[in-house]
């Protein structure tokens, strides 16, 4: 079913706190953000097949969930059933390769999904839509080769990002014009990159996260999480420096300091048998955490669950970037700032790694919480004159 993407979630609700950035104030930015902007999608894939798009979430000052149509307009999903019944077609027919089209996004946070050659199936259940599963060999999207951006669009501003959390697929850029017509951009993958992440999928032994088409076309690469669902990889693969950090941490100190505007907010973590416990700098435990899975690790959830407080949620987040980039044993004081130290032992998300590695601007959503210390591909501002998303070639 349909929820806030953890992604922005995680940027929205804990922005000034967690990043140190600025968000404008609604008596400022309610004027500058109008009810809708243009949402321009260029089309660069170099394949011929049609292209779809769909804008999906939950209307802001509603709650509701539904979509938007090319002009911007909400529909609310209808009840839906259970099993599963079809859902509406929100589907907009999108450009033509070498052309663009442009819609309008609402205030809504949510994903723009498209497709190429082939609609997505969506269907309702009582609880809201259920979303295209890939993990799952019977999802009837399994075939389909489709991608999306999240995106939140509000007072504040626009938020919009290039994903990789779920999986690498149809590659695509994300873009957000200023108000002095500058536009940052984010999500473009060097020349030969969309290729070169399968290859070194393979070359590091994770080639199991590749799910090809019948013909062996390579479709997507499910992230590491999901591909231990999918029995692609191992639920083990990442114990070995899990054991080596929690022997660490038996005998010496982990410092977190999890919000980049709090120096002097620091957090220390000892293990003790089968728990890290954190306490702050007065000696009281704050909060504990139980020795992770390889699956907890990837998905910054369950054992390294993320609320959205000010204590457990931050450090989670901050144990979770360095489980996944394996700085957790180079350096005792995280976050650690300095990218060249990230993916540098034997054991971590070779998934992560690889896409980093590919991107021309080295940032990407790897794993949930990549946005610790602002590595991931992200753009903002807070008063959006257009929205860009460039669907890429396939090289």
């Amino acid at each position: 079913m349909f929820r806030l993407p953890k992604v922005l979630a995680s940027v929205v609700s804990a922005l000034v706190v967690a990043t140190g950035l600025t968000v404008l104030g609604p008596s400022t930015s309610a004027e500058a953000v109008p009810a809708t902007i243009p949402l321009t999608i260029k089309n660069s894939s170099g394949r011929s097949e049609p292209v779809y798009v769909y804008n999906l979430g939950t209307e802001l000052s509603s709650g509701r969930q539904g979509w938007a149509d090319a002009n911007g307009t909400f529909h609310p999903w209808p009840a839906g059933g259970n099993p599963p019944t079809p859902a509406p077609n929100a589907s907009i027919a999108g450009p033509a390769n070498g052309q663009t089209r442009t819609i309008r996004m609402p205030k809504f946070s949510g994903r723009v999904y498209f497709s190429i050659g082939q609609k997505i199936v969506f269907k309702v259940t009582t609880g809201g839509l259920v979303q295209p599963a890939v993990q799952n060999p019977s999802d009837p999207n399994r075939n389909i080769l489709f991608n999306w951006s999240e995106y939140t669009l509000n007072d504040a501003g626009l938020w919009i990002n290039s994903t990789q959390v779920d999986m690498f697929s149809a590659p695509y850029a994300v873009g957000v014009k200023l108000a002095n017509g500058t536009v940052k951009n984010t999500g473009r993958l060097k020349p030969g990159g969309y290729n070169a992440v399968f290859n070194q999928l393979r070359s590091a032994g994770w080639g199991g996260l590749i799910q090809n088409r019948p013909d062996g076309t390579p479709l997507r690469a499910l992230s590491p999480g999901h591909g231990i669902e999918a029995g692609g990889l191992s639920a083990g693969v990442m114990n070995d420096y899990i054991n080596r950090v929690w022997s660490r941490y038996s005998s010496s100190t982990l410092t977190v300091t999890p919000f980049a505007n709090q120096p002097n907010t620091k957090y220390y973590g000892r293990v003790s048998g089968n728990v890290m416990n954190f306490t702050n700098g007065s000696g009281a435990v704050v909060t504990s955490f139980q020795k992770p899975d390889s699956d907890s690790v990837f998905g910054c959830y369950k054992l390294l669950d993320a609320p959205n407080d000010l204590v457990r949620g931050p450090i989670s987040r901050t144990l979770c970037a360095g489980y996944n980039r394996s700085t957790l044993l180079t350096n005792p004081n995280q976050p650690d700032p300095n990218n060249a130290n990230f993916y540098r032992d034997a054991v971590t998300n070779h998934y992560s790694r690889i896409i980093h590695g590919q991107m021309v601007d080295g940032k990407a959503y790897g794993f949930a919480f990549d946005d610790v210390g602002a590595h991931e591909s992200l753009v903002h501002d807070g008063n959006p004159q257009e929205a860009f998303m460039t669907l890429e070639p396939f090289n």
